[in-house]
């Protein structure tokens, strides 16, 4: 873990949050993070995670990773990713789920803060084909709760799959409201 549990837990309180569920007993799977409409999700969530024992990495833009918040990135779980070769991404997220006996990848299906009509697939591919669940984590803003709601067990019918996954995501009160799709489409990598 990045920071102390205790630390964290603190942190939490005294910005007015309670941490909900908790670690899945599984040493890997795909955490989304939903909804996402703020800076302030990744720092919110790693530390929820961290009070819950998670050790999650996540995809982070290259551009972010300058002197010296590269650093801290890193020591926060994330991986920089150049957007760019958004082919090769998928592959090197499966190689770390082979290569390694506990990996809980974190990603951001709406892949942007503003508001989408879609969510990407990227998720659904990495699980499927990683044969792995997905859990399904959240930052509620409107109860200032975060942590791990159900665990969704790809059948393979993206369509049935999509729509257990929103009805839990249709609950939660995104930082910025107006930013967060209630019923998105099931879009592109």
């Amino acid at each position: 873990m990045s920071i102390n549990k205790t630390i964290a837990s603190s942190i939490l309180k005294l910005w007015g949050w309670k941490v909900k569920g908790e670690k899945p007993k599984f040493k890997k799977y795909v955490f989304l993070a939903a909804p996402h409409t703020s800076n302030w999700d990744f720092p919110i969530g790693r530390l929820s995670t961290t009070v819950m024992g998670i050790d999650n990495k996540v995809l982070m833009k290259k551009s972010w990773f300058f002197f010296p918040l590269g650093y801290i990135f890193k020591w926060l779980g994330a991986m920089p990713i150049d957007r760019s070769k958004s082919g090769t991404v998928i592959d090197y997220i499966l190689r770390l789920f082979e290569e390694k006996d506990e990996f809980v990848f974190a990603i951001t299906p709406e892949g942007t803060r503003s508001y989408v009509e879609s969510w990407k697939t990227g998720f659904y591919t990495i699980a499927t084909r990683a044969n792995v669940p997905v859990v399904l984590g959240y930052l509620d803003f409107a109860k200032k709760e975060t942590g791990v709601g159900p665990t969704i067990y790809l059948t393979g019918d993206k369509k049935a799959d999509f729509e257990k996954i929103m009805q839990f995501y249709r609950t939660i009160g995104a930082k910025h409201p107006e930013k967060f799709n209630h019923n998105p489409s099931l879009g592109r990598k």
